[in-house]
């Protein structure tokens, strides 16, 4: 019998940054919004947008001229709250990008800024946007942050407080719910449906494995915006509550994941029932802890994976606290590797200008060192001479430059104008990338990636390189 096994496009392909081999999970924790249920993102985050501004416009802000940009900001970027900055930096935590509120920085006032500093998340100076929640506000941090240098927020007393400002309406916006009802009215605008997911957790389901949904979002949005998302895809009779063992809502992620917070049952819409035994099969509970969920299923550490696409709510809490398998969806990786495949011949024209550029270079070092001992009379040749090869292989490079710097801007500015690809900052990996790195095991564009790759997959990660290693030579 011959199987044809289904292509993956690269796109939609699971990236492996830890061995993980699937068949070895017992039990598989999601997240719900942008993991489960991925949302139009614009129409999402002009909405938050909106609010957020009718809230100042309520304050007596002058924000009556703001506009959403959406391609103002990136996931992934760091605002530094002592300066107004936002910030791409390398996995070194180098600042390589800088925009001072909505304008860029050139690269000598970068420089001044930044030559001594090094980006760390942990430091209470940088505030790191790791989800696709972060865009409106971002941009909105960046507008305000031009108006305050302009003397139009006179009771703002910093960029902290700017930026707490901010924060707050934000979060007010989530806590009270208006951004969750707008959407609920009108699913169709702002929920991006995906059948697949629905047959991708089926398969886990029937290949044995539990699953479970522990979201932040409350009860009554969670089983709206899953019913619209799932119940029309699944077998008849079937609705999603039945993919999951257990059901958590309003989790306070990610103190979920070391909290020994209590356990409250969902009676109905408006009931809920402190909870003094184990978990039960097939319940809604609000609130709890992992270690509840760890007794329930009578499983540890690496025997879950959990499913999430926030960076330090999902990933990073579940890795460091439990040591639970972690996997990460990052939307955004889509249009960047569609950026890459667009640009690859023109990437391959700029790796080999680059590499003629270093061999020229090597000359050209030699070369000068040469001059340099002649014209201190430590040889015997015409310096003249050595000179004139100097000056024509600095003309080389000169032209060599001429021919890169178009083709090395593009390359910086795929996928977005302003910052370029998600996961780089210039040739290096981003700030970003390498905190996926170091705490997911696995990362995707969507959970529905996990489809083609079946729940029996075994994920091996790629063998590391290092500067030193040999450069491979072909077989002779």
């Amino acid at each position: 019998m011959t199987i044809e096994v289904p292509h993956i496009p690269w796109q939609r392909a699971v990236f492996c940054n830890r061995t993980l081999n699937l068949r070895s999970i017992k039990a598989i924790g999601y997240d719900m919004d942008y993991t489960l249920v991925q949302y139009h993102v614009v129409e999402w985050e002009e909405l938050a947008y909106g609010y957020a501004k009718k809230r100042l416009l309520e304050q007596g802000w002058p924000v009556e001229s703001l506009v959403f940009d959406p391609e103002l900001m990136i996931q992934g970027l760091i605002v530094d709250i002592e300066l107004g900055n936002l910030i791409k930096a390398n996995r070194f935590g180098y600042v390589k990008t800088v925009f001072h509120g909505s304008h860029p920085l050139d690269f000598d006032q970068q420089r001044k800024i930044y030559d001594r500093t090094l980006v760390d998340h942990r430091d209470g100076r940088f505030v790191f946007l790791s989800t696709m929640f972060s865009l409106s506000e971002a941009c909105l941090f960046a507008q305000l942050v031009d108006l305050w240098d302009a003397g139009n927020l006179p009771a703002v007393l910093s960029y902290a407080d700017l930026y707490s400002r901010v924060r707050a309406t934000i979060d007010d916006q989530h806590r009270e719910g208006r951004l969750k009802e707008e959407v609920a009215r009108n699913f169709e605008r702002y929920v991006e449906i995906d059948p697949t997911v629905c047959e991708t957790l089926l398969d886990q389901r029937d290949a044995g494995k539990k699953l479970l949904l522990i979201t932040n979002s409350d009860w009554l949005y969670t089983r709206a915006v899953m019913q619209y998302a799932f119940d029309s895809f699944l077998p008849q009779g079937m609705t999603w509550r039945d993919l999951f063992d257990v059901v958590i809502v309003s989790a306070r992620k990610p103190d979920f994941f070391s909290s020994r917070s209590p356990l409250l049952e969902i009676v109905d819409d408006t009931l809920l029932r402190e909870v003094s035994s184990d978990l039960i099969s097939g319940t809604v509970y609000f609130g709890g802890n992992a270690a509840l969920v760890e007794r329930h299923l009578g499983l540890t550490g690496a025997q879950l994976l959990y499913v999430g696409d926030h960076f330090f709510g999902d990933v990073h809490a579940t890795k460091i606290t439990l040591r639970w398998r972690t996997a990460l969806v990052v939307r955004e990786i889509e249009g960047d590797i569609k950026a890459e495949e667009d640009f690859a011949d023109k990437q391959c024209k700029l790796d080999e200008l680059m590499r003629e550029k270093e061999d020229v270079e090597r000359q050209y070092c030699h070369v000068r060192m040469l001059w340099q001992r002649l014209r201190k009379g430590r040889g015997g040749e015409d310096a003249k001479a050595f000179k004139q090869t100097v000056d024509e292989l600095r003309g080389k490079l000169e032209n060599l430059d001429h021919r890169i710097a178009p083709l090395a801007q593009a390359s910086s500015r795929l996928s977005n104008e302003n910052w370029g690809p998600l996961m780089r900052a210039g040739n290096d990996k981003s700030y970003l990338a390498n905190l996926v790195e170091r705490h997911a095991d696995i990362y995707m564009s969507r959970v529905s990636n996990l489809y083609l790759e079946t729940p029996f997959a075994y994920f091996r990660s790629a063998r590391g390189t290092l500067p030193h290693d040999a450069p491979r030579r072909s077989a002779v």
